[in-house]
């Protein structure tokens, strides 16, 4: 199912574009050497952008258990000036294509990946791309920690 939808991604909503301005977006931030924290970001949303059926973004701190710089304090900074100066534009025009795709019954799962893509948009730092049953995993084991702080244990 999530092969049949990404085709569809890819036909309909152009998705292959919005890759390759993401990808765009990662050269462009290489050039200016500041950005290169951005462009691993901004080519992580370009693979989800790319393939969003069957995948998840999740923390790499959730995923690997071992805190970096993206998860960190510098990560939420990194993702602050992003959202500022770019995460809140891409969210928004994310946003009004999802709007667009949900007028037909056909593209109502292309405008859910929007949704998906517009919630990525604003804080792409410190985030993996992973199928949906690791995200599911990753997901479990954090329900499972916070309950055993809960419990005491």
């Amino acid at each position: 199912m999530a092969l049949l939808l990404n085709i569809l991604w890819n036909v309909f909503a152009l998705g292959f574009v919005t890759a390759a301005m993401w990808l765009l977006a990662a050269v462009l931030m290489t050039i200016t050497i500041i950005g290169i924290p951005w462009a691993r970001a901004c080519v992580t949303m370009a693979s989800y952008s790319f393939l969003p059926f069957g995948r998840s973004l999740v923390s790499r701190e959730d995923l690997t258990g071992v805190p970096s710089i993206g998860t960190g304090p510098l990560g939420l900074l990194a993702n602050l000036i992003w959202f500022l100066l770019a995460g809140i534009w891409l969210c928004i025009s994310h946003l009004t294509l999802a709007a667009a795709m949900a007028v037909t019954i056909i593209g109502l799962p292309l405008a859910w990946a929007h949704l998906k893509l517009a919630g990525a948009a604003i804080f792409p730092v410190g985030k993996r791309v992973v199928p949906n049953d690791v995200a599911d995993a990753v997901s479990l084991g954090r329900g499972r920690d916070a309950w055993g702080r809960m419990r005491g244990g």
